[in-house]
């Protein structure tokens, strides 16, 4: 029986439970919330789907589960600027999710933003080995980036690297097509791709369905053991010349979490935005340490 737990169940975090039922890769499903009338309302509606789940609500159950899945927090909303300017709103709801973890050897997937600094700050917190934390949204972000290549007539899968944030970078070199991208197109993309989550936003309130469908994705590559390399947010020590932080890197994924960091040669502009995004990100790391 796989058992997993979301800490916080409101759009994503519901959104989640309800594919991972539908898709039936889970047995049983712990759910929290600080909310108790959303809690109730969504494990309700997830129960009245008639599905053979069982679903608990007490979270002391949460370190005995095979994977834990942490969204809680504040979510980016029109009035915040970028996910980093979520981090000193968000820590109380990470130290909350983290009461609930000791004893837990299972695999953490974070989500809550800013979420490589959370990530970082969760595997120091809970004192979490490095393979068994995995920072979402590199997949997300890669999704997108496919997406905007394909608008512009070129084909092929975009990877995006970095911070899941405004340091994203996007992997133009491993992009399969017959001609070099001109320079004015990739800032084009890079522009439109740093935007593209506050368009949903101001449409609907939330990111809700692609995020949902990515994390059941990661989910299902870890419980099948799949070895597949999956853009993710992992603690970093030395891997592309960056340490102190955890950062958006090409992983083979596994039913022990973070199994591998590839390392891939990136052209000169990629090593250059890899590094900024490192420097950035782990000053934040070393900002949210003070709160441990």
């Amino acid at each position: 029986m796989t058992s997993l737990a979301i800490f916080g169940v409101g759009t994503i975090g519901g959104g989640v439970a309800s594919l991972l039922n539908a898709r039936g890769l889970i047995n049983r499903l712990v759910l929290f919330d600080r909310s108790p009338d959303l809690l109730q309302a969504q494990r309700l509606d997830i129960l009245h789907t008639g599905r053979d789940i069982s679903i608990s609500i007490d979270p002391e159950e949460i370190h005995r589960c095979d994977i834990v899945i942490c969204t809680a927090g504040l979510p980016r909303n029109t009035s915040v600027k970028t996910r980093a300017d979520l981090l000193h709103t968000n820590i109380p709801a990470a130290q909350e999710c983290a009461r609930y973890l000791t004893g837990f050897s299972g695999i953490l997937i974070v989500v809550t933003n800013p979420m490589d600094i959370i990530t970082s700050y969760l595997h120091h917190y809970v004192a979490i080995p490095k393979n068994r934390i995995i920072g979402f949204g590199a997949q997300l972000d890669s999704a997108r980036f496919s997406f905007e290549l394909n608008k512009r007539g070129i084909s092929g899968h975009g990877i995006i690297l970095g911070e899941h944030g405004e340091h994203q970078v996007p992997i133009f070199s491993r992009v399969q097509t017959k001609t070099t991208i001109p320079e004015p197109i990739k800032k084009e993309i890079l522009t439109a791709l740093r935007g593209s989550s506050m368009e949903i936003i101001r449409g609907k309130g939330a990111t809700e369905f692609g995020p949902a469908w990515h994390i059941s994705e990661l989910v299902r590559a870890i419980l099948q053991d799949s070895h597949e390399v999956i853009p993710c947010s992992c603690i970093l020590e030395g891997e592309f010349g960056i340490t102190g932080c955890a950062l958006g890197v090409p992983a083979i994924i596994g039913k022990n979490g973070v199994l591998q960091v590839e390392e891939w040669d990136l052209d000169p502009w990629e090593q250059n935005h890899m590094k900024e995004a490192g420097t950035f990100v782990a000053s934040l790391c070393e900002e949210s340490r003070g709160n441990i």
